[in-house]
């Protein structure tokens, strides 16, 4: 057990997907693994280990922001043994050509700041998703004809952004989306030498202003989900 994860020694995966909100990690589990068990609950931050295809699973809610996924990545990784981790989140796009619903695979993640940010200094470093996972992740969303889109996405420290005119510059640069955890995540995985991915659906649009339901965020990400257990186990 650790400080916020109550999981004992062996009831986490090697490989972890991990959603911000802990009630899509139930989803996901109870629809995509078999035998999934319940093997955290502190603070509420659910999480499931069960098989896919044979193969062991965890499905960890990591809550929302960079400190909150260094906290538990950080664990997983360090404590557990996680090796592979992808996150698989709800985005915002800065993009026309990313439409509403399509899925983002995330390249490289911006950020002004992040809990590493002390480590680096005066450095900007580019943290980067495992290309392993990258290329499997894409292979498979060409398998099964699912839209996809690679590129660079913007993780922000705040959900309410007051800096439009951040916002035209990513969207002139041509970064994909925002979100708020990937950064870190990418960050961490290097660190500490396992793999990391982010793998986004698009739940609102920045140029368009159209956002899906609350509803439709919890549980309207299967094609995500796939991708994910494909690109890691498949």
């Amino acid at each position: 057990m650790t400080i916020h994860i109550g999981a004992k020694p062996g009831e986490i995966a090697e490989t972890v997907l991990m959603p911000g909100d802990p009630y899509r990690a139930r989803w996901a589990a109870e629809r995509f693994l078999t035998d999934a068990r319940l093997v955290n609950e502190v603070r509420g931050m659910l999480g499931y280990t069960g098989l896919w295809r044979g193969r062991p699973v965890t499905i960890q809610g990591s809550g929302m922001g960079m400190p909150s996924m260094s906290i538990y990545a950080g664990e997983l990784i360090r404590d557990y043994g996680a090796r592979t981790i992808i996150r698989i989140g709800s985005a915002g796009s800065f993009q026309p050509q990313v439409k509403l619903r399509e899925i983002v695979l995330a390249m490289t993640a911006s950020t002004l700041t992040s809990p590493s940010r002390g480590i680096w200094r005066e450095m900007n470093y580019a943290p980067c998703a495992d290309f392993g996972l990258l290329s499997a992740a894409h292979a498979a969303a060409q398998r099964k004809g699912v839209t996809v889109h690679v590129g660079g996405i913007y993780s922000s420290d705040v959900f309410y952004d007051e800096r439009p005119d951040l916002w035209e510059q990513l969207t002139r640069h041509g970064v994909l989306c925002v979100e708020m955890e990937t950064a870190e995540l990418y960050t961490l995985a290097a660190r500490h030498g396992a793999r990391a991915l982010a793998i986004l659906t698009m739940s609102d649009h920045l140029v368009t202003h159209e956002a899906m339901t609350s509803a439709e965020r919890e549980t309207g990400f299967g094609a995500m989900v796939e991708l994910a257990l494909e690109a890691a186990l498949g």
